[in-house]
């Protein structure tokens, strides 16, 4: 089996590393190519367009960073539809609109290779060691045949609906992240403000009601200083709009995307996209006047 896999960006280039590791046979490509690069020193064979990794593939997956992209990457000239043969799958494991998602799935069942939507939660930390949340939406069938390969990928696994399931899932969980992290930062600011040391708050805190994933994961880099990106600003508000677009389609409330997004996208307007969604806490500390560190 051959695997192609296009978008060797953060979370891709480590994805594609822990499929290698696993004996599998992979096929690269991106425009970076000091990525591809790596990859090939690493045993991957790499091709120059989509098109031509989807010729030689029997599984593709796209890591890229948002629905034009991935709209060119498959369905654009010279793209995945090009080249793929009949009973190929696609796991596009971006996260991207669902709408979109249904829109590449249509396009890719007239050459009758199924899609499946994967997008996935961790951050770099957990595409390093595999242990990502992959939430994946589309056929049963399709899914039996790619399990195990997002497996090697994934801590987690699971199929919750149809295509487009896996990025309403996303959606769920971008917002629920944001909100954790805009939550911790009100605190920590807040403790901070009032002469109270955070680190000693995080402490306190951390193993009661309060306690998170992300609260363990960005305190103590927030506690550091540190806001070298895992997870980028300007990507986070990528999936809140998308977020707030399909609020918009199903007519659902979202008040807390909306105030999340506007504070990102506050920092992004002072050349902070780059910092990690940690990096959130500056928008706190510069209304508090108050820096956060430990």
């Amino acid at each position: 089996m051959i695997i192609g896999f296009i978008g060797l960006g953060i979370m891709g280039k480590p994805m594609a590393k822990n499929l290698i590791n696993a004996g599998y046979s992979l096929t690269v490509n991106d425009l970076n190519q000091n990525s591809v690069d790596e990859l090939v020193s690493f045993g991957a064979n790499a091709l120059s367009t989509p098109k031509e990794v989807a010729a030689v593939s029997d599984i593709i997956i796209t890591m890229l960073p948002n629905s034009p992209h991935v709209k060119e990457v498959v369905i654009g000239k010279g793209g995945v539809v090009e080249g793929a043969k009949p009973n190929t799958i696609l796991v596009d494991m971006s996260s991207i609109s669902p709408i979109v998602s249904r829109e590449i799935s249509a396009e890719l069942s007239k050459k009758q290779v199924s899609m499946l939507d994967a997008p996935v939660s961790g951050g770099e930390p957990k595409a390093i060691d595999g242990s990502l949340a992959i939430m994946v939406g589309g056929p049963e069938d399709a899914f039996a045949k790619v399990e195990a390969i997002l497996q090697v990928m994934g801590g987690s696994v699971t199929l919750v609906g149809d295509i487009g399931s896996g990025n309403i899932t996303k959606l769920a969980n971008q917002i629920m992240v944001a909100s954790n992290i805009a939550g911790m930062s009100e605190a920590l600011v807040l403790a901070t403000k009032a002469n109270v040391d955070p680190e000693k708050v995080f402490k306190a805190i951390r193993g009661g009601l309060a306690g998170s994933t992300v609260l363990d994961a960005k305190a103590p880099l927030v506690l550091a200083g540190n806001f070298k990106p895992g997870f980028r600003i300007d990507l986070h508000i990528k999936d809140l709009q998308n977020a707030l677009d399909t609020s918009n389609s199903v007519g659902t409330p979202s008040p807390i995307s909306e105030a999340a997004i506007e504070m990102m996208k506050s920092l992004s307007s002072e050349g902070k996209g780059s910092d990690d969604h940690g990096g959130l806490i500056q928008w706190y500390e510069k209304l508090a006047n108050v820096e956060v560190r430990s």
